[in-house]
């Protein structure tokens, strides 16, 4: 039997990268599958690969006035949901002394105020006994240049799997983490990161040689590491981190 059989799940940012990596591989098992993401042309696009069970929802996570919509627009589809895999952020860097205020709430509002929020409006829509993953990075555990603000993001939200697993016991909802190192996704690229094609070519390489496995991961590889979180076989793992990095931290 698959593994995800009768679940429904919600992905925000599920339209590319790790998120329609996840989605595709909650459907294999046997998921219906709600994405988010910000571009209806982007989401069509994803719905178009991912089939018949899988539905699609504009939604900035950055933005409150959507997120207090997010739980209505569910219910459009569907009365109740599983598993939220709070996955929609954004990857900026900056040194500290040329850090803008702009920027800064950027990277907050949706990587740790936007997932806390969107959570929140969701939550009352989860079964007792549902699964709630959120999508970190090894950055909160290493120091990385110009990674300061970014890094502070993702810590934050490995400080609330542990709180809301806490929270949550009575209803036996379990909050974990996986905390990817260097994958290749869309937030890979000149564009997400602001940087040059000499950037992201001298960057690419010095990451490399800090893996131990000598390449960057795939949005597939975590997708796995998703699924695990998600379906029964993690039903005594709570407030735990699983960091996929290729040994770049953890060796």
């Amino acid at each position: 039997m698959k593994k995800l059989a009768g679940k429904t799940a919600i992905i925000t940012g599920g339209n590319s990268g790790i998120g329609l990596a996840t989605a595709h591989e909650f459907i294999a098992q046997g998921a219906k599958v709600i994405i988010t993401g910000r571009n209806q042309s982007a989401i069509n696009a994803a719905l178009t690969e991912l089939g018949e069970n899988a539905y699609g929802i504009v939604f900035d996570s950055g933005d409150m006035q959507q997120i207090k919509k997010l739980a209505d627009q569910v219910k459009a589809f569907t009365p109740n949901i599983d598993i939220i895999f709070i996955n929609a952020g954004v990857g900026k860097f900056n040194s500290v002394e040329g850090m803008e205020e702009a920027m800064f709430d950027e990277i907050m509002n949706i990587n740790f105020k936007g997932a806390y929020f969107t959570l929140q409006q969701l939550l009352p829509l989860v079964n007792d006994g549902g699964s709630i993953i959120f999508n970190t990075s090894i950055n909160a555990h290493i120091g990385m240049a110009g990674a300061s603000v970014y890094a502070a993001s993702k810590a934050a939200l490995l400080s609330l799997i542990k709180n809301l697993s806490a929270e949550l016991l009575p209803r036996r909802i379990r909050v974990n983490a996986v905390s990817p190192g260097p994958v290749v996704t869309p937030l890979h690229s000149t564009t997400k990161l602001g940087i040059s094609d000499e950037q992201l070519q001298q960057m690419g390489e010095g990451i490399v040689k800090q893996v131990p496995v000598g390449r960057f991961g795939t949005s597939e590889e975590i997708a796995k590491v998703v699924s695990f979180f998600a379906s029964d076989d993690s039903t005594f793992v709570l407030g735990a981190e699983l960091i996929a990095d290729g040994g770049m931290y953890t060796l």
